[in-house]
């Protein structure tokens, strides 16, 4: 929920996933929290442990960090103070919310851009375009799904082309290397075996929450629409999501300097792991740390679980989205095109790009 202010006074509120409704109203004098009163549903004890949370945020400067804040709340509390279903920390966020600090899925209109093919050098070019305009304002928050004809593989910010790049296998199978971004693993991509999609997000969103915890949260609309599908889908830290039946798709994330955030994930649906294999080096010791022996296995498409079309797969994302969140449905302007061709032209299709980690 957005901050709002009543004569003068500031509401916030932060719902804990999984917990409770915390709620603060407060006023800003002379730089400083004032008259600070925290409620919801969550449960205390002692009841002085209310009073002592209050007392704790009473005064502090208005430009107080999030974790100065969770740790003021922290050091006011007596040692046997027990918190139900809320922290320190979802206090902290309540707070920097009732002061604008940070922001909730409800404080912005969403878009959802559909299915739109690009080749793949743009689609990365893209996240960094869209990224860049929600982080100054130019675009709304905005969710947008890949679409792509050839085969590519797109490798991590971070990883080794030779180390996870078969260039024979890449060259038999005509496919294309891309770099991202964003850290993590290799993506193999062919016509219609996977769903991605980007989330752009002003980072005011994610305020307060750990890298970790920030996963899950951007995510659970997608938890939502799995299991309209039949589906209970979680998250295996950091980024890896997963049913009982294995490992369906992989996230990775970027924060811009413009304040804007870029979170990204590939789900697989119907992927050929024979050729995957033959196009990705996927050593040994990865798969054993997945907990399987196969890369076939750690394939695990969506078709298979939910006997459904990945354009039926998609679309229930995009409604459950839509109703969640209030999103409406968009496009990429020129603008946005010319500028991702002129990122390709001038980074992502460069070799000094692809090979920037040999």
């Amino acid at each position: 929920m957005t901050s709002a202010e009543h004569g003068g006074r500031r509401h916030g509120e932060y719902k804990v996933p999984g917990g409770k409704l915390v709620v603060v109203d407060l006023e800003v004098r002379d730089g400083r929290l004032a008259g600070v009163s925290l409620g919801g549903d969550f449960f205390l004890e002692p009841d002085e442990a209310l009073g002592d949370i209050n007392a704790a945020l009473e005064g502090l400067p208005s430009e107080t960090t999030f974790g100065d804040i969770a740790a003021a709340v922290r050091s006011g509390l007596a040692p046997d103070a027990v918190l139900f279903g809320f922290s320190p920390e979802a206090v902290a966020t309540a707070v920097r919310r009732a002061l604008g600090k940070a922001t909730g899925w409800g404080d912005h209109q969403w878009e959802i851009i559909p299915p739109t093919p690009l080749s793949t050098h743009m689609h990365v070019a893209m996240d960094e375009v869209l990224a860049e305009e929600v982080g100054t304002g130019q675009r709304n928050p905005t969710l947008r799904f890949w679409e792509w004809e050839t085969p590519s593989v797109v490798i991590g910010s971070f990883q080794s082309l030779k180390n996870e790049v078969d260039p024979d296998g890449a060259e038999r199978h005509g496919v294309t290397v891309v770099r991202r971004i964003t850290g993590g693993g290799a993506m193999f991509m062919e016509h219609g075996n996977a769903i991605t999609y980007s989330l752009y997000l002003p980072q005011s969103l994610v305020d307060g929450l750990s890298f970790a915890d920030s996963y899950p949260f951007l995510d659970a609309w997608v938890m939502e629409s799995l299991k309209k599908l039949g589906i209970s889908a979680w998250y295996v830290p950091l980024n890896d999501m997963a049913t009982d039946q294995g490992k369906i798709g992989g996230a990775a994330q970027k924060r811009f300097s413009s304040g804007g955030m870029l979170h990204h994930v590939t789900m697989s649906y119907d992927i050929d792991a024979d050729k995957m294999v033959e196009v990705l080096r996927i050593g040994k010791e990865k798969l054993s740390d997945k907990g399987t022996t196969s890369a076939k296995k750690r394939v695990d498409p969506l078709k298979r679980q939910t006997g459904l079309s990945r354009e039926d797969i998609i679309a229930t994302m995009m409604d459950t989205f839509a109703t969640r969140y209030g999103a409406v449905t968009a496009g990429i302007s020129d603008e946005e095109l010319a500028r991702a061709e002129e990122k390709v032209a001038e980074k992502f299709d460069t070799a000094e790009w692809l090979n920037r980690v040999p």
